[in-house]
């Protein structure tokens, strides 16, 4: 499969004419949390990244805890007057807490993309964005033109790098942050999307995949970054795939019915403005064998959409595997703008669910749910791809109308039995990774490690929980003098 007929079509679409043609957007400037104090973070920062100076550490923080925690999300959402549409489209913003012997430090900044460093230049925005119809105001050559950096990272070896949903990975420096440039982990697939959901085994070898224009690629690359293995091919119709899971012997993906209308793109739509719920079709589960990648089957389940998945594993001709399960991506992006006006949405929340699939004959899907309101599940690194047995996730209790999520929760699999620890209704809490015990060898025996914003002080905070008694409270929160907007993703790497 030759690059250019991979990025061809769609990006021809997306610079259809009338988008071309189209004026002013007209999105406003301005932006009033006052009514609902846990958005503040949206309105998102200028060119200049706040430094942190001395922080205050409450509690205190496990003197084993040592490594860097990286985490990146969206940081910048205006520019000359203009405002983005969607939490999705804000430039990439990567920090970095470092800890070592009980002491931390924090530094932050954006990821210098072509795409950042012209706009900083013009001072307004000049690409199309994937939740906002910006007419392109210079050329677009592929998606790294419109290439935001925003959702995860990944480090290999002393390679760290940003990444984003539909183009190559960003790298930067893992001591100052500053930015590399992209990453082309082989010339016949240079510029072709490398998602933001890699999974990374516990000996280090990574698989990731990328979607665009009904085309599949898949990664598998060795703990230093090499590329082992790869393979591009016609994937089955889904408009909208985000994350996936990983077994010992098997990829899985759930392809939702989400088909992408071409006139409304062609109009001067957004992407996500153009792609369209078909809730009377299925989800596609794609099965793709890691030592062929070339055997491939296809299964079908109820009408769902995914962004996260927690992980799988398989035996004795079943996958075991678990996500969570939120409303169809119209009703999410319609809050979504209600949030980046300051506006809170309707209540909605995302609950857990568990697939068993038997791959035996035609095969059959078994789910199970929960009701509890989460998102962004992880698991214990030393697990991923494997058999097991915790789960961890933000979760919303008891908020009213507040947005957001309050808590954590940890979930234990053969039980059923949960434990939570709630902050207040002026607390918003985020993804919070686990970090393993030094010298432990227990799944779960370690640290919950995550961000979370204060809305009365205005102040954004690490938080430190012991993940084997999370009920307890966290351990120590270190707080920044200031804000940062709302992130993704993250991940910790001991030293």
């Amino acid at each position: 499969m030759q690059r250019r007929e991979f990025l061809g079509a769609g990006l021809a679409t997306l610079l259809g004419s009338a988008a071309q043609e189209a004026l002013a957007l007209g999105l406003p400037a301005d932006f009033d949390a006052s009514a609902a104090p846990e958005l503040r973070p949206f309105s998102g920062l200028s060119d200049e990244v706040p430094q942190a100076g001395a922080l205050r550490v409450e509690g205190r923080i496990p003197a084993g805890l040592r490594g860097v925690y990286y985490r990146n999300g969206p940081g910048l959402m205006a520019r000359g007057g203009e405002r983005y549409r969607h939490w999705f489209d804000g430039d990439g913003l990567v920090q970095a807490w470092r800890f070592e012997d009980g002491r931390v430090s924090h530094s932050a900044r954006f990821v210098q993309t072509a795409k950042f460093k012209a706009e900083a230049r013009e001072q307004r925005f000049l690409v199309p964005a994937l939740g906002t119809a910006i007419p392109p105001r210079m050329p677009v050559h592929g998606p790294d033109s419109m290439n935001v950096a925003n959702t995860s990272v990944l480090r290999q070896a002393d390679r760290l790098y940003a990444l984003w949903e539909g183009g190559s990975a960003y790298e930067l420096d893992p001591a100052s942050l500053e930015t590399k440039g992209p990453r082309v982990w082989s010339p016949e697939l240079a510029g072709l999307p490398f998602s933001a959901h890699p999974k990374q085994e516990a000996d280090g070898t990574s698989w990731n995949f990328g979607t665009a224009h009904g085309r599949m690629v898949i990664y598998q690359l060795s703990p230093a970054g090499a590329l082992l293995k790869s393979a591009v091919f016609a994937m089955p119709a889904s408009a909208m795939v985000h994350d996936f899971a990983v077994s010992q012997r098997y990829l899985v993906f759930l392809l939702p019915p989400v088909q992408l209308d071409l006139t409304a793109l062609r109009s001067g739509g957004s992407m996500l403005d153009a792609m369209r719920w078909r809730g009377d079709q299925p989800t596609l589960v794609l099965i793709i064998d890691k030592a062929d990648l070339s055997q491939r089957r296809v299964l079908e389940m109820p009408a769902a959409f995914v962004f996260h998945f927690g992980n799988a594993w398989d035996a004795d001709g079943e996958i075991h595997l678990d996500y969570v399960q939120g409303a169809p991506l119209p009703e999410i992006n319609a809050d979504m703008e209600q949030q980046m006006r300051g506006q809170r949405p309707p209540p909605r929340h995302s609950t857990p669910r568990f697939m068993r699939i038997t791959l035996a004959g035609g095969g059959r899907i078994a789910l199970q749910s929960r009701d509890e309101a989460v998102e962004f599940p992880v698991v214990d690194p030393r697990v991923v791809a494997r058999r097991y047995s915790k789960l961890w996730y933000p979760t919303a209790v008891d908020l009213g109308p507040r947005w957001g999520f309050n808590g954590l929760m940890g979930l234990d699999l053969d039980s059923g039995r949960r434990e939570r620890f709630l902050f207040g209704t002026d607390t918003v809490i985020e993804e919070h990774v686990l970090v393993p015990k030094p010298g432990s060898s227990q799944e779960g025996e370690g640290w919950l490690l995550g961000m979370g914003y204060d809305t009365g002080r205005r102040q954004s905070f690490a938080s430190i929980f012991d993940a084997q008694a999370l009920a307890a409270g966290p351990l120590a929160r270190v707080w920044l003098p200031h804000w940062l907007p709302y992130g993704f993703h993250g991940r910790f790497y001991p030293a």
